[in-house]
């Protein structure tokens, strides 16, 4: 792999929905991949505070059902029946979804903003992998998820930072934009 093949590979990244989302099942070694890969992150003192739990089959379905009953109860007067079918919805139609989750460094060896700034790093390594491969993923952060600790099973000290969809595609043009780097750059040369 060439330096511009690396290039190549970060601009064609993009977010991809559940609902551009084909039947095609995504194999387990490749999600596997796609988290050994996310191992490999930066990680400041090596504490590693990536956690990752894989849902698959009908875990998708009860996760689908918990994350549109919790909106439902969390919506009050908000409450749209579009956005509680694409809640439900979403899961079914990915392949799998991997909440992301951070570790807390027991004994605070480096700041919290490190650790899910580390995080952070593992799921650009997860997304690269499956642009690469030519799968779907999107990162999404619902607050329904974000405060699902007890739902999740999660650890003392750990904590849940969004969820990973994943799932094949038909190919369509994906655009993004970006502002220009200048505008956001000051070279200090003295």
């Amino acid at each position: 792999m060439t330096p511009a093949d690396v290039s190549a590979l970060i601009r064609r990244r993009r977010s991809v929905f559940p609902k551009m989302y084909n039947d095609a099942p995504i194999a387990d070694e490749l999600i596997a991949e796609v988290l050994e890969n996310a191992n490999w992150a930066p990680t400041h003192r090596l504490t590693e505070p990536w956690r990752f739990k894989v849902f698959r089959g009908e875990a998708l379905i009860r996760l689908g059902q918990y994350l549109a009953a919790r909106y439902r109860e969390n919506s009050g007067e908000q409450f749209s029946e579009i956005k509680y079918n694409k809640t439900l919805e979403g899961p079914q139609r990915s392949s799998a979804v991997i909440a992301i989750c951070m570790q807390r460094d027991p004994e605070a060896q480096v700041p919290e903003w490190e650790e899910i700034a580390a995080v952070g790093c593992a799921v650009q390594n997860m997304w690269l992998t499956c642009a690469a491969y030519g799968i779907g993923a999107y990162w999404s952060t619902p607050g329904t998820i974000l405060d699902a600790s007890e739902w999740l099973g999660l650890k003392p000290g750990e904590r849940c930072l969004g969820l990973f969809y994943m799932g094949h595609y038909d190919p369509v043009p994906l655009s993004a934009k970006r502002g220009s780097i200048a505008e956001k750059t000051v070279w200090i040369t003295t």
